[in-house]
Formats: structure tokens, C-alpha cells, sequence
């Protein structure tokens, strides 16, 4: 459980005003001193993040907030990493005070209904002023549950966390869409191909993420996987006895793949399996349009949503730039921005190119690209666009043909065939 990426774990968001006891809380169901607690108000200056398991929930991030009403100098900074936890929670736990009801627990109840997920109430503190059932009834009619709880009752603490835990499972269950990866694209006792090239960026010792979550997800379905580079692929496919029922490949190596490939088996990549899965696939393929009106002067971004350490021949920092300036023959201005923000002149981009959000939350890719979209840009990502400049998008989209309609109708829009 420990090494369960955070992405794939389900995230809780803990909200509330400044010193109702979000930090108490999270210690008291962790069982241990997780966050920094103090009367003084708004000790929690930045979103401090928690990995635990949490039966029957499973494992989990808890996302412990600064106050929602920080009148603090350094409010705006607070408020705004806490604007970005909405985005990342499946689960919005509301921590309130007995009777007490302000328009900043209406606020978090709305960010919550309006993102579609869970929301919870806790009213902490009970120990002290026990809610009436007057203000407990009010709650109820607000968010789908509500817990009372004092975080000073040791001797009920387990309790309290199996309840918590019950209904977090509850909610999470009902917010959540989980997106097969392969697994829908290969039959039960099928065949998957999986091309991965070893190269600079390639970890010693063990594949990426994407890779390990894609024998992962066809293993789960009940299909077998081959794993093979680049270079041994078309003398594999020479040996099997039945053609593959698909093919992945890492976008770097699309163009050979494909070449490699055989007329009616199923290829697409990594990348593009992730857009599926971790956001909009229709979206990003629409949003490949946008590279055939791209001119000079025109402004690029590649959106890197996690930190990695940049090699001299970098996918997004070097080759999707170079394979878009060559694809337009334009003298194109491409920025980069790593990490959760977008840089705050948004708008003034064409196009945002986004990496496979493989280290993001689905929930918190699709708000990336509702950012985007909301600034009038066009979002597609990385596999993708590596696929339409190298000439081989429609082969890689034939597995998603409404992803593939999507893109036809944009370039139609731009006066372009595919």
C-alpha cells in the first residue's frame, strides 16, 4: 500500500474555516501527529498531504487545507493552494463547528456539488458544545453525511474512523469514474504487445509507471502481455501463430510501430491510452486542430504536471517542440511550465500540449483541462501530438473512433482533411 502512487489513490480534502480543527481531525484519524496543531488560528499555512490506508476505502491522500477564511498577508498564496486541493479531492470533507453556519461552509458545500464529488460533513469539537439535532438536521439537508466527533475522545477514536472510513468508501464509490487503461481493448485470454524502448529517459532496473500500470490493467482482465523493444517487436510478431489483439507503444517509437504493425491489428500508445483514461481523449484529439493554424510568433505550451529531471534530448522540453516548428514550418514560441499551476498568461497561448498526467488524478486532469478550455486554448497531449505531427494519428485513433471524428471535424473547421 505504501507504494501506491498517489494518482491512483483516492483523495480527500480536508476544508473548513480557519481553526475549526481540520489538523486535529486528520490526526485523530491517523492515529498519530501527522499535521501541526495549535488554538492560534491558521497554523496550516500550505496543503499538507497524508498517505495511509483507509479500509474499506484502500489507500488514500488526505489533503489538510489552510482555512478558507484566512485574513492573513499570506491569505491570497493559502487560498489558492486550497483552490487547487478542490480540484484534487474525490472526497470534500466539510470540518464545521457545533451551530455554527457561515458562507464559507456554503462555498465549500457548492466547489464540492459543483466538481460532482462526495461531500461530508464532520462536526468536530462535540466535547466541548454538543450540536443540536436542530444544527445536525441542517447538515444533512447540505451534504450527503455527516459525522459527529470530538478529536480529544481517545477511547472512541477507532470507531469513529471505521464510521468515517464507511462513508468516504460510500462517497468515493458514487464520485468516482475508473477508466479501463487496456483492459476493455484486449479480450479475456487475449494478447497485448507492449513496445517499450530503453533508452536515457528509461529508469534503471524497471519500467515507468504507465508501462507497470498497462501489464497491470490487461493482467486484471484476464489477457496476457509480451514486452518487447522496438527493435525485437517485428521479429516477435513473426513468431506468434495469431496476431496481437493490440499493440502500445511509447510515442518516441510510433512511427516504426506502426510501420511494423499489421493492417487490422489495433496500435495506439501509452499517452493516448492515458488522455482516455486520466481525462478527455475526445477533447485532446479535437484539440490537435489547433496545430494546423499555429504561425509564427504564435505561443505553444507543454504542461509538465510532475517534476522530472530534463535530459539533453528531452520529449517535451526538446522533440515536441522541434516536431511542431518542422510539422508547421512556423517560428513558434514554446514555453514550459512544470508542475500543478498553469502560468497566469494562459490566455495567451495557442495551444497547450499536456503530458499523460500518469502522476495526476483523473478528477484533477479534467480541471487542467477545463482551465484551458475556460481561457479559449486548445489542450491535446503528448502522445497525441507526437502522432499527428509524424503523420500517424488516424492509425493510433482507430481503436477510439469517436476520439477519431472528433479530430476530423476539427480540421474540417480549419479547412484541413486528416
Amino acid at each position: 500500500m505504501e507504494s501506491t502512487p498517489k494518482s491512483m489513490r483516492v483523495q480527500i480534502g480536508l476544508f473548513g474555516r480557519t481553526n475549526v480543527g481540520k489538523s486535529s481531525f486528520l490526526n485523530y484519524i491517523a492515529g498519530q501527529d501527522v499535521a501541526i496543531t495549535s488554538a492560534l488560528p491558521g497554523t496550516t499555512t500550505d496543503v499538507v498531504e497524508k498517505t495511509m490506508e483507509l479500509s474499506p476505502v484502500g489507500p488514500v491522500v488526505f489533503l489538510d487545507s489552510a482555512g478558507v477564511d484566512d485574513a492573513s498577508e499570506l491569505a491570497p498564496a493559502r487560498l489558492k493552494k486550497t483552490m487547487r486541493a478542490f480540484d484534487r479531492a474525490d472526497v470534500f470533507v466539510l470540518v464545521a463547528e457545533p451551530g455554527v453556519w457561515t458562507g464559507y461552509e456554503d462555498m465549500i458545500c457548492g466547489e464540492a456539488a459543483k466538481r460532482g464529488a462526495g461531500c461530508l460533513i464532520v462536526v468536530t469539537k462535540i466535547d466541548a458544545a454538543p450540536p443540536s439535532e436542530a444544527f445536525l438536521s441542517d447538515c444533512r439537508k447540505k451534504a450527503q453525511r455527516v459525522l459527529a466527533c470530538s478529536s480529544m475522545d481517545a477511547a472512541g477514536r477507532l470507531a469513529c474512523r471505521d464510521q468515517f472510513a464507511v462513508m468516504v468508501a460510500e462517497l468515493a464509490a458514487k464520485s468516482s469514474v475508473d477508466v479501463p487503461l487496456v483492459g476493455d481493448l484486449v479480450p479475456a485470454g487475449g494478447l497485448a504487445i507492449l513496445v517499450v524502448p530503453i533508452d536515457l529517459g528509461a529508469p534503471k532496473g524497471r519500467l515507468i509507471l504507465p508501462q507497470v500500470q498497462a501489464i497491470r490493467d490487461a493482467l486484471d482482465n484476464d489477457a496476457a502481455v509480451a514486452v518487447v523493444k522496438e527493435r525485437e517487436y517485428a521479429a516477435l510478431l513473426s513468431r506468434l501463430r495469431e496476431k496481437p489483439d493490440i499493440v502500445v507503444c511509447d510515442s518516441q517509437v510510433v512511427q516504426k510501430t506502426v510501420a511494423d504493425t499489421p493492417a487490422g491489428v489495433k496500435c495506439t500508445t501509452f499517452s493516448i491510452l492515458f488522455s482516455r483514461k486520466k481525462g478527455d481523449l475526445q477533447a485532446q484529439a479535437a484539440g490537435l486542430g489547433a496545430i494546423d493554424g499555429l504561425a509564427n510568433g504564435d505561443r505553444v505550451l507543454i504542461a509538465e504536471a510532475c517534476s522530472h529531471h530534463d535530459l539533453a534530448d528531452d520529449i517535451g522540453r526538446v522533440k515536441i517542440p522541434r516536431w511542431l516548428r518542422q510539422y508547421t514550418g512556423a517560428d513558434l514560441a514554446v514555453d514550459v511550465s512544470a508542475g500543478r499551476d498553469y502560468p497566469p498568461n494562459l490566455k495567451d497561448y495557442k495551444l497547450v500540449v499536456h503530458c499523460g498526467s500518469c502522476m495526476l488524478t483523473r478528477r484533477e486532469t479534467l480541471a487542467r483541462l477545463r482551465a484551458a478550455q475556460e481561457a479559449g486554448v486548445a489542450v491535446t497531449n503528448y502522445g497525441l501530438c507526437i502522432s499527428f505531427v509524424q503523420g500517424v494519428i488516424e492509425r493510433v485513433l482507430e481503436p477510439f473512433p469517436a476520439a477519431l471524428d472528433a479530430l476530423k471535424r476539427a480540421r474540417e473547421r480549419q479547412g484541413r482533411n486528416i
